[in-house]
């Protein structure tokens, strides 16, 4: 999925000379949790409305540097990796630099979050199957294999969790087959942990969506 066109480019970075105090009558108008900040015109990073918040304001950004974080993305990075970002670095907005290193704007995570929303993992009809197996065990190519040579139509697959012991895929596919497709991974030896139905699975995944959006903006 192409972002480039939620490149939002109307807030100016604060120069690393700018007062504190500036920096905080910005953030009492704004909902962002950081501000980016350049020097001479290169971006150097964000400062924190919990950390702009705390210091004294009347001292000058460069005075508190070290309180500066230096995440970005690039405009070629994907989507999914910008949102990863977002989780990091518990934010609400993401600076984005060019080839050059250039600050030419901001990614929202509510748009990010849409994008999220409108891939075929939550947006297509279909059912929701999480199996776990040894995490020295299992591979997306078996996964797949499992899947496909009983007809599903897969949608998507992310791992929902790891550990040295067990790793822990969820699966989006359609409605076709989802028993017998059960049945098989068991004989293949997978723990089958769940299975959704389409409206129950939506509801849980749009939830955890929104959860993420909500924690991430605290």
């Amino acid at each position: 999925m192409d972002t480039s066109s939620y490149l939002i480019n109307d807030l100016t970075p604060f120069d690393i000379g700018a007062s504190l105090h500036e920096v905080k009558l910005a953030f009492s108008a704004l909902t962002y949790s950081h501000v980016p900040v350049t020097r001479e015109g290169t971006y150097v990073g964000t400062i924190s409305e919990t950390d702009a918040l705390c210091l004294d304001g009347q001292q000058n950004i460069d005075q508190v540097s070290y309180v500066l974080t230096p995440f970005f993305v690039a405009l070629e990075t994907s989507w999914l990796d910008v949102l990863e970002a977002f989780a990091q670095h518990q934010t609400n907005i993401m600076p984005v630099l060019d080839q050059q290193q250039q600050y030419v704007g901001y990614y929202e995570l509510a748009d990010i979050m849409n994008l999220f929303n409108h891939t075929p993992f939550l947006s297509e009809s279909g059912g929701i199957l999480v199996v776990e197996k040894g995490s020295h065990d299992y591979s997306f190519s078996e996964i797949c294999q499992i899947i496909e040579s009983n007809n599903g139509r897969i949608f998507g697959i992310f791992i929902s969790k790891f550990d040295q012991d067990i790793t822990q895929a969820t699966i989006k596919i359609g409605h076709h087959g989802i028993a017998v497709i059960s049945q098989t991974f068991r004989r293949y030896g997978y723990n089958v942990v769940s299975t959704h139905d389409q409206d129950t699975a939506q509801q849980e995944l749009k939830a955890r969506s929104q959860y993420l959006d909500k924690y991430l903006n605290i």
